[in-house]
């Protein structure tokens, strides 16, 4: 018997309003280094561009599929580490793309993770699927702190070169700031076709029943599997990123605080909206950034803002000021007629 799979995309050419949103995004990105005072203001932005990335795989998998992760920083730090190790093991030779393929490496090897661990973890549903991702995150932890062969623990490794493209070094915030922008635009790019792909279709319909998924013969191990391991790439060249960017890692910075402020990310800035991760991205980076004097109250702060979008935004960030936008445009009509 031909077991009948989701619709085929459809032919043509891509709706052009959705082109226009990414040249505009792509003019914003390009002029804000010009409002911006400072590198440490270039700093945060690169920061949220990264964490962008990561919120925007995580977005895939919890938004669009369903699938609980709360385990998304281990992902972050095997990328880094990736690029920390290989980077410091080359500090000597100096040759403009071999930092180039840490960061592929990164990718490649936390792709690989979640696809070894996606396997069992995905058979799991709901708060036992949430609570394996957690178990995955917290041994990554402590494997991070304990092989100090490899990681050198909680001392964190340092002195591997920047990134460059064609001998041009990537050393200051602004030239980061681009590369990070352009990779953040990319996977903006890749994920909204991927979303208005079949693939797309089958992980909205896995994520309303499971049952009704299968019974219309979407493959639901296939499809769960995949965005799990797009979103641990995702994750993976994210970690490589910071790496480069902070010039220094260390187990602390992927630990099970970092996989919360994801998933938060993912909720203030929507959940199935893509845009909505760099408005989630912002938003957290920001606020941890200015939390860090009351970093003993900065839980509850977190848990406020969260309660607080979930109540009167919860749709997110994204579709909230764009609800609003459309609201203010009504009225301007009304107003003129």
């Amino acid at each position: 018997m031909r077991v009948v799979t989701a619709p085929p995309a459809p032919q043509g050419p891509a709706p052009p309003r959705k082109w226009l949103w990414f040249l505009l995004a792509g003019g914003v990105a390009a002029a804000l280094p010009l409002a911006l005072r400072g590198e440490y203001a270039l700093h945060l932005a690169v920061s949220i561009g990264i964490n962008t990335i990561v919120a925007l795989g995580l977005n895939l998998l919890m938004g669009y599929a369903g699938q609980v992760s709360l385990g998304q920083a281990a992902f972050v730090g095997i990328g880094a580490y990736s690029s920390a190790i290989l980077g410091a093991r080359w500090a000597g030779v100096h040759h403009w793309a071999l930092p180039w393929v840490g960061v592929l490496a990164g990718m490649a090897l936390a792709a690989l993770t979640a696809a070894a661990v996606g396997v069992p973890l995905l058979k799991l549903r709901g708060h036992y699927l949430a609570m394996g991702t957690l178990g995955f995150g917290m041994i990554m932890h402590i494997v991070m702190v304990q092989w100090e062969s490899l990681t050198t623990g909680t001392i964190g490794i340092s002195g591997f070169a920047p990134l460059a493209l064609a001998g041009l070094k990537l050393d200051s915030e602004l030239r980061m700031y681009y590369l990070v922008a352009a990779l953040v635009l990319l996977a903006l790019a890749m994920a909204s076709n991927i979303i208005d792909s079949r693939v797309g279709r089958a992980m909205r319909a896995v994520h309303t029943s499971e049952m009704a998924a299968a019974t219309s013969g979407v493959d639901i191990a296939r499809y769960k599997l995949q965005v799990f391991v797009l979103s641990g790439a995702l994750a993976g060249l994210a970690g490589s990123l910071y790496a480069h960017h902070v010039g220094y890692v260390n187990p602390e910075s992927f630990g099970f605080a970092y996989s919360i402020h994801l998933v938060v990310m993912v909720v203030i800035g929507g959940m199935a909206s893509i845009w909505g991760a760099i408005f989630g991205a912002g938003a957290v980076t920001l606020i941890g950034e200015h939390l860090r004097s009351l970093q003993e109250f900065s839980t509850i702060i977190f848990g406020l803002v969260l309660m607080t979008i979930m109540v009167f935004l919860p749709a997110g960030l994204w579709r909230g000021v764009a609800a609003g936008a459309s609201l203010l445009r009504g009225r301007r009509r009304g107003e003129g007629t």
